[in-house]
């Protein structure tokens, strides 16, 4: 079978990941390959994230692997949180904090326009290629359902009636952004012999 590293210790995202490509290939985190060290994420893009993720498991621990990044980017407050999605009520990762402040920063705003945005680097060999995975949609006003995970609650796709956190995994992830740039990086993938 395949084996390749998934550059996350989030739980959410590889279990996410995990359940959108099957069992065609074996997908290892990072502590399954012994990285337990916070990696930097300082780039101003998405695609600058995931490639410096990408590239920190490739130059310390030789594995062809593959990083991903993640932003939300609302219209009303000019593309935020966008790069800075996870961090975005400081640097702790609190989804909560992050959602609480969303919605405080969105009062009043009639235009609740946004989009999820994944970018996926993949490095094999000394190949590099990224994929891009984006849904257009809306936040609400308040949350909505228990399912997902960070701001699932709050954002419903153009595609469903619903946000995401009222949707099924297997719903979420036919239209998700993270399942569509992952679909690019699975036909990719059978491409090569890796």
């Amino acid at each position: 079978m395949k084996e390749i590293v998934f550059a996350t210790n989030n739980q959410h995202k590889l279990g996410e990941l995990r359940a959108i490509v099957g069992d065609g290939m074996r997908i290892l985190s990072l502590s399954e390959i012994g990285c337990h060290e916070d990696i930097p994420e300082t780039a101003d893009t998405l695609e600058g994230n995931a490639l410096m993720k990408a590239r920190y498991v490739k130059e310390h621990y030789g594995y062809d692997c593959f990083a991903d990044d993640t932003g939300l980017m609302v219209d009303a407050l000019g593309g935020a949180p966008g790069v800075y999605s996870a961090r975005y009520a400081g640097p702790g990762h609190d989804s909560e904090a992050n959602v609480n402040l969303l919605l405080e920063n969105m009062k009043g705003c009639s235009d609740r326009s946004a989009r999820f945005v994944t970018v996926i680097a993949l490095l094999i060999g000394e190949e590099e290629f990224t994929f891009e995975g984006r849904v257009e949609g809306m936040i609400l006003t308040e949350r909505h359902g228990e399912a997902g995970f960070g701001y699932d609650p709050i954002f419903q796709p153009v595609e469903a009636d619903c946000s995401f956190a009222c949707m099924s995994p297997e719903a979420k992830n036919a239209i998700s952004h993270r399942g569509r740039a992952t679909q690019k990086l699975i036909e990719k993938l059978k491409t090569i012999d890796i």
